[in-house]
């Protein structure tokens, strides 16, 4: 008996030794465990956050026109940036112990793991809002053990080395929403039109449904599921004291109301013009050392919002439906500021854009260009030139150039070089340059902005050289500036993800170009071309614009056989058109051939619409005289094509229009002879 008695009791302590054993070995392997996370973690670090942010491009005025993201759209926000409803709701729904935890729930994980094994397939979760963070920053949503481990070991870092709020923000940020929308604020802009920060209680329950799986529980594709989803999120935030009765109840007669249209209008604001702007702060951010594709940018342009909707409503009404392409481009004189841009008639059929990247003849509107160079040297607006037909020499003889006119007609008699550009008359030009030189007119060009070659070919003169139409548009609104070398710009400012500005647009530098004299003159010439005083052999070409024309304005045409060009300005604002075929086809409809002039005028009025008309002011040492066209003579009774001019002091006319001398010099031109003619400087003297 007593043998018995001593067997069990040895029975019972060897059991105890080995429980007790098996205990020690249990915390030792747990202790184990713990000591090797701490050490995994803290060899390996703190786990990388960062995540690609959308750029948000802000208008002139500071109201946001526009973004650009990689992969994936987002627009990171603080939690203080987020409604309190939508934070409660994703607790409540996600990880109502997120605060409490270190990363795990471990009563959940079991109820999973049963689960699990109970159906033979992972078919329970059971992560918290730690372990779905870890999921979005680094993982895949596939359903393995190999990725569940992964995901643990993660989520254990995060929690070592960040704070709870961190690791919320983070998930709230990255969480996908369905149709491209990342993180809450994206997905807050798309379905209901506003910021996280203003979403009701009701329109938090639908936000925070959508992310238990987006294809299900989408309000525009399921709006049952995603209605009963919301009421479901109401129930277990009354459940966990987020909300009381009363709240669940209001929030459940609310109908919610989706402003997903609203998102599609607001993607596709001056897809052209903002594009442009990434490409330059992509330099700008380059310079500066920071890295472009790391996102979070918030660049503010000068787009104003009012000149884009105009030109691209103008542009929908005249662009006939036959191919033609256009470019479009406006920029204000005194700043820079590039207000709006058209790069095509349809982005998603062409990003190319046609006022940046397409070089292409610019013809008569290069005239302005090779004007002023003759004014610095020796020319002024009652130059005259004969200009019948002429065949020129260049090459030092070895090549011959015969230009002609539009209508193919010559004028019968010698022009002034304020006629010869309201008519814009081709021999005037060639005869222009071949008296000032491509020396005289490459560095004109070259100081007003425009980028280009210029062969020594008389043809040059007629715009045969290839350039943008930013360039073109910038080069007259140097001139508009009164000859200040101003930049196009179209960033102000970048500031990054913290709100630290990375750069700003330096003060524009006054530098003179063009004497304010000679800019002031040259755009009175320009204005000539609206103004009937001056038809001849052809009518001045912007005859058909006048009936619309309500304030003063300086510009000028260019036609080739496959481009139209017409730049001009007021004394606050320059735009730049282009139209044509990108390639192969020539202007032959006249539908596409008045298309340029329709659209400019119509923007050119509706864009200072509500305004008073602004005259172009003279500088001092420019005087103003009225005379009369065919004789450049003082105006006075008897001679019927009267006008005003402005001048230069020192090319103030002497004589009256009556005085015979005038037409007897004239007459003296023989038309037989086809070489350069030029009146001498001092004829009006």
């Amino acid at each position: 008996m007593r043998r018995t008695v001593y067997v069990k009791k040895m029975k019972k302590r060897a059991m105890l030794r080995r429980t007790l054993l098996l205990c020690l070995t249990i915390l030792t392997a747990m202790a184990t465990v713990v000591l090797s996370l701490r050490i995994y973690a803290q060899i390996t670090g703190a786990p990388s956050l960062s995540v690609p942010k959308a750029s948000v491009f802000l208008d002139k005025d500071g109201n946001q026109v526009g973004d650009r993201f990689s992969a994936e759209r987002r627009y990171w926000v603080d939690l203080d940036e987020m409604s309190p409803f939508l934070i409660d709701a994703v607790i409540a729904t996600e990880d109502k112990n997120f605060y409490n935890h270190n990363g795990f729930d471990y009563r959940r994980i079991v109820g999973a793991v049963l689960k699990d094994i109970k159906t033979r397939r992972m078919a329970e979760g059971a992560s918290t809002i730690t372990q779905q963070y870890a999921r979005n920053l680094y993982l895949t949503t596939e359903k393995t053990w190999k990725r569940k481990i992964n995901e643990a070991l993660f989520a254990y870092r995060m929690e070592t080395f960040y704070e709870k709020d961190v690791i919320l923000e983070g998930y709230l940020n990255t969480v996908y929403f369905g149709h491209g929308m990342y993180g809450v604020e994206a997905a807050s802009k798309f379905y209901f039109g506003k910021s996280a920060k203003e979403l009701t209680l009701e329109e938090s329950t639908v936000i925070t449904g959508i992310a238990k799986g987006p294809s299900i529980y989408s309000p525009i594709e399921n709006p049952e599921k995603s209605r009963n989803r919301s009421l479901l999120i109401l129930s277990l935030m009354k459940n966990q004291g987020f909300i009381t009765e009363q709240q669940e109840q209001r929030a459940k007669n609310i109908n919610v109301e989706l402003k997903t249209r609203e998102w599609a209008g607001f993607d596709r604001v001056a897809p052209y013009y903002l594009d442009e702007v990434w490409r330059e702060a992509e330099k700008l951010l380059s310079e500066k050392g920071r890295y472009p594709a790391e996102g979070g940018w918030t660049i503010r342009t000068t787009l104003n919002p009012h000149h884009q909707k105009v030109a691209e409503e103008v542009i929908k009404k005249w662009m006939p439906d036959s191919g033609l392409q256009v470019g479009f481009t406006s920029i204000e004189p005194l700043t820079g500021n590039v207000t709006a841009m058209v790069g095509g008639m349809d982005y998603k059929e062409s990003p190319f854009n046609r006022v940046t990247q397409a070089k292409r003849q610019s013809g008569s509107a290069m005239k302005p260009i090779l004007y002023a160079a003759a004014l610095e040297n020796g020319f002024n607006p009652l130059t005259f030139l004969s200009t019948e037909k002429t065949i020129f020499t260049y090459d030092e003889g070895r090549s011959t150039y015969e230009p002609n006119n539009v209508n193919g007609k010559f004028a019968g008699h010698p022009l002034s070089l304020a006629q010869a550009l309201a008519i814009s008359d081709n021999i005037f030009a060639v005869k222009t340059f071949e008296e000032i030189g491509n020396k005289n007119f490459s560095k004109m060009a070259e100081r007003l902005g425009i980028k280009a070659k210029f062969p020594d070919s008389p043809a040059v003169a007629l715009g045969t050289s290839e350039v943008t139409l930013l360039d073109m548009t910038n080069a007259y609104n140097r001139i508009a500036s009164g000859g200040i070398g101003i930049e196009p710009r179209m960033i102000m400012s970048i500031a990054d993800a913290e709100g630290k500005i990375i750069y700003e647009h330096p003060k524009q530098k006054k530098k003179q170009v063009l004497t304010q004299q000679d800019a002031f003159v040259l755009t009175h010439l320009m204005t000539g071309m609206f103004d009937p005083v001056f038809n001849d052999y052809t009518p001045s070409t912007g005859l058909s614009m006048r009936q619309k024309q309500t304030r003063p304005y300086a510009a000028k045409s260019g036609t080739t056989i496959s481009d139209q060009y017409l730049i001009g300005y007021s004394p606050s604002l320059t735009a730049g058109i282009w139209t044509g075929f990108d390639k192969g086809k020539q202007l032959v409809e006249s539908s596409d051939k008045i298309a340029s002039k329709k659209i400019w005028i119509d923007f050119m009025e509706e864009a200072h619409k509500g305004k008073k008309p602004e005259p172009f002011i003279p500088p001092k040492g420019v005087k103003s005289v009225v005379v009369d066209i065919e004789t450049g003579g003082i105006a006075v009774e008897g001679c019927d094509k009267q006008r005003l001019i402005f001048v230069k002091e020192k090319d103030m006319p002497q004589k009256l229009c009556t005085d015979k001398t005038l037409r007897t010099e004239r007459s003296t031109i023989n038309s037989d002879d086809k070489s350069f003619e030029l009146f001498p400087f001092s004829f009006f003297e």
